[in-house]
C-alpha cells in the first residue's frame, strides 16, 4: 500500500494509471481490478489510510498534555518541517485531492470537507482553550481564529508544493502567534 500512496501522492490521481500501480506494487493491473475493483476504489483506499494517520497525528497533538499556545506551536512546526523534509514536494495528500478530484466528485469532495472541518474543530477547541485559561490573550472569536489558522495550514500546504524556504513557511506563521498573543 506505501507505493501506491507514494505513486498517487507524487503524480496525483489522474496522472497516474493503473499501470503504474502495477510497476510499483509488482501485483498485475488484472489482480489489482479483481483485488480492489478499479482505481478510483483504490485511490479512496489509499486517502482513507492517510486521512486516519494525518488525524491520528492531530488527536495526539492537540490532545496532550501540552498548553494550548504549544500544542498549536508542535502543530504548526511539524507541518512547516514535513514541508522542509519532503524532497519531492509532494505537498498534502488532503489538500491535493482538494484541488484535482475533489471539484470533479462529491464523495471526494464530503471526505476533503470532513478533514478540513476536523482539523478546523481541533484548532478552534485549542484556541478556545487557550483563551478561557489565559494563555491565549486574543478576544477575537475561537471560530474565527480557527478558520485563519486552517487558512493558513492549506497555504503552507500549497507552498510546500513549490517552495522548501523556511522563512517563507515560518513567515505565515509568525503574525498568527502574534495576533495570539495581542489583548
Amino acid at each position: 500500500m506505501d507505493q501506491t500512496t507514494q505513486r498517487f501522492w507524487s503524480k496525483g490521481y489522474a496522472a497516474t494509471s493503473m499501470r503504474d500501480l502495477a510497476d510499483s506494487t509488482g501485483v498485475t493491473t488484472a489482480s489489482l481490478y479483481n483485488a480492489f475493483g478499479d482505481k478510483r476504489a483504490i485511490y479512496r483506499l489509499v486517502l482513507d489510510r492517510y486521512v486516519r494517520l494525518a488525524l491520528e497525528t492531530c488527536s495526539a497533538t492537540f490532545g496532550g498534555d501540552d498548553p494550548p499556545l504549544r500544542a498549536l506551536e508542535r502543530y504548526f512546526d511539524a507541518l512547516i518541517e514535513e514541508a522542509l523534509a519532503d524532497a519531492l514536494q509532494k505537498g498534502c495528500f488532503v489538500v491535493n485531492t482538494a484541488l484535482e478530484v475533489a471539484p470533479h466528485d462529491a464523495d471526494f469532495r464530503d471526505l476533503v470537507t470532513n478533514v478540513f472541518a476536523q482539523i478546523e474543530k481541533y484548532l478552534r477547541d485549542c484556541i478556545a482553550s487557550g483563551q478561557s485559561g489565559g494563555t491565549i490573550r486574543t478576544k477575537l472569536p475561537a471560530g474565527d481564529l480557527a478558520r485563519l489558522f486552517l487558512g493558513a495550514t492549506l497555504g503552507i500546504r500549497v507552498l510546500a508544493r513549490t517552495t522548501s524556504e523556511r522563512e517563507l513557511l515560518t513567515g505565515v506563521v509568525r503574525p498568527l502567534f502574534a495576533l495570539l498573543r495581542t489583548k
